[in-house]
């Protein structure tokens, strides 16, 4: 349990740069305490934990240190071999599939040799198939619109046209729901009907 918080910790440092104990304490749910003594151990393992005081102060990896990611467990190696191996048609919706692909591989890669053949072979062992979705040409639009933060106006040609700032896309039984930011709200993408996006962009 300790060694993975360890792993846990170390990747926290690399991923993120200096953190507080009481912010490391919270990811891991521990206290700042069992974080100084884990601190304390890794340094004197030999790794390079420098520890800065005062209001300004925190933890974090010295001298441009990186690790590759290691210490996974068979079980957890095996786990993410299905995840990385499930298919997941709404990839191909929103127009990730290839950049999707292009991520696993480098993903799985990086794993030390034991943990990638792990992967690997649970990818090729349990294959996962997600229903597609409708299509849709409207829910790459509105993902095009999520990432740039672009003001749309839904039913456009209407009479009940309104102006929406989509802030999230969910994915669920029913079918896509958009989050507004306006008013907090998912609607369903089927009750869009026609759509005008924005060249301006909504506040963050």
């Amino acid at each position: 349990m300790r060694a993975s918080r360890l792993l846990q910790i170390l990747l926290l440092l690399q991923n993120r740069g200096r953190l507080t104990s009481a912010q490391l304490a919270a990811e891991l749910e521990v206290t700042p305490r069992t974080i100084l003594r884990d601190v304390d151990a890794m340094t004197e393992a030999g790794l390079p934990i420098i520890v800065f005081q005062g209001n300004q102060g925190g933890i974090e990896l010295g001298f441009n240190y990186r690790t590759r990611l290691t210490g996974l467990d068979q079980d957890e190696a095996e786990a993410l071999g299905v995840i990385l191996g499930t298919r997941n048609p709404a990839l191909v919706a929103l127009g990730m599939e290839q950049a999707a692909k292009r991520a696993q591989a480098k993903l799985v890669e990086s794993f030390p040799d034991k943990a990638r053949e792990t992967v690997q072979r649970a990818m090729n062992q349990f294959l996962v198939e997600t229903p597609a979705p409708p299509d849709d040409p409207r829910v790459p639009a509105f993902a095009a619109a999520v990432r740039g933060r672009r003001i749309v106006r839904i039913n456009a040609s209407g009479p009940q046209a309104r102006v929406v700032h989509p802030l999230a896309m969910r994915l669920a039984e029913q079918g896509w729901f958009v989050t507004d930011r306006r008013t907090g709200e998912d609607f369903a993408l089927t009750d869009s009907g026609d759509i005008n996006i924005s060249a301006h962009r909504f506040d963050q």
